[in-house]
């Protein structure tokens, strides 16, 4: 069973930053694209940010210029390092990844809470 384990929320001011990373575990032979998406209270969850296997991203434009997404494949791991965060960034940030396992499908993190403070 595939499992993705987000860890690094918290709580920052305005202007803070903070790195977001998650990893994939289980019978994993081969990951896609790996994405952090977030959900803000009363909102639909939207994508933040996205990384290709070979290392190419792409970026909602609210995030571009202030975040960027990584990832290490040797480890099954995707980073999101966040800088001059922002109160409407505050959400709850989720992991998301296309593995191969029994077969391609797509799994989700629990989710970890962002709150940024003016």
């Amino acid at each position: 069973q595939v499992q993705l384990v987000e860890s690094g929320g918290g709580l920052v001011q305005a202007g803070g930053s903070l790195r977001l990373s998650c990893a994939a575990s289980g019978r994993i032979f081969s990951i896609n694209v790996m994405a952090w998406y977030r959900q803000a209270p009363g909102k639909q969850r939207e994508l933040v940010a996205s990384i290709t296997s070979d290392g190419n991203p792409n970026y909602a434009d609210s995030v571009k210029g202030r975040f960027t997404i990584s990832r290490d494949n040797a480890k099954n791991m995707v980073y999101l390092q966040m800088n001059s965060l922002k109160p409407e960034d505050t959400a709850v940030y989720f992991c998301n990844a296309n593995v191969l396992a029994r077969g391609w499908a797509e799994y989700w993190g629990q989710g970890t809470q962002v709150t940024v403070s003016s």
